[in-house]
């Protein structure tokens, strides 16, 4: 059988407009949380692979995905952290309000490094975490546990992932505007 072909109508979620109408940030789900396999979306493929699987004990803490039509100073598109009251599936398009930003410099195997920040964000429908406008709205150990989880992920790829600073839903919002000029400058 050959491969499923594009729709020519529907835009790539790699590119469809990174805020909605209510002036939430579109998160693209790659990953869901407590699962072990990193899913990557493959523009090329307009679908999702497998980029890795992360060790036994080892699990995605929240979904994880990126903001479409942005491009971060690594040249991908920029990475985000979904809180949400469940795992939500691979693919899915989350409405989300941006509470703080991790940065951080991601150091390759080759020696290169390159600011590489991770958005937090909490799903507009999300119950659970409501109340939360701000990274220091969240317990300080679940901030811990999620800059633990980005350096023990970069360490099982020989990278190293060093947390410089963390920031409120300001910064955060600056990170994705600047991100979305780049992608408009291509």
């Amino acid at each position: 059988m050959g491969g499923m072909a594009k729709s020519k109508g529907a835009p790539s979620l790699a590119s469809i407009d990174p805020i909605d109408e209510d002036d939430c940030v579109l998160a693209v789900i790659e990953t869901p949380r407590a699962t072990r396999t990193k899913l990557a979306f493959d523009e090329k493929l307009g679908a999702f692979t497998v980029k890795k699987v992360l060790p036994q004990g080892m699990s995605f803490p929240f979904d994880f995905g990126f903001v479409p039509s942005t491009r971060g100073d690594d040249g991908d598109p920029v990475d985000v952290l979904v809180l949400m009251d469940e795992a939500l599936p691979t693919g899915t398009v989350v409405p989300t309000r941006l509470i703080g930003v991790i940065e951080a410099e991601q150091t390759e195997r080759d020696g290169e490094t390159a600011e590489n920040a991770r958005l937090v964000a909490v799903a507009r429908d999300c119950q659970l975490f409501a109340e939360v406008k701000d990274l220091d709205d969240l317990p300080h150990s679940v901030v811990e546990q999620i800059e633990h989880f980005f350096v023990s992920y970069n360490e099982q790829e020989g990278k190293v992932f060093e947390p410089t600073g963390r920031f409120g839903p300001r910064k955060a919002k600056k990170l994705v505007q600047k991100a979305m000029r780049r992608v408009k400058r291509k």
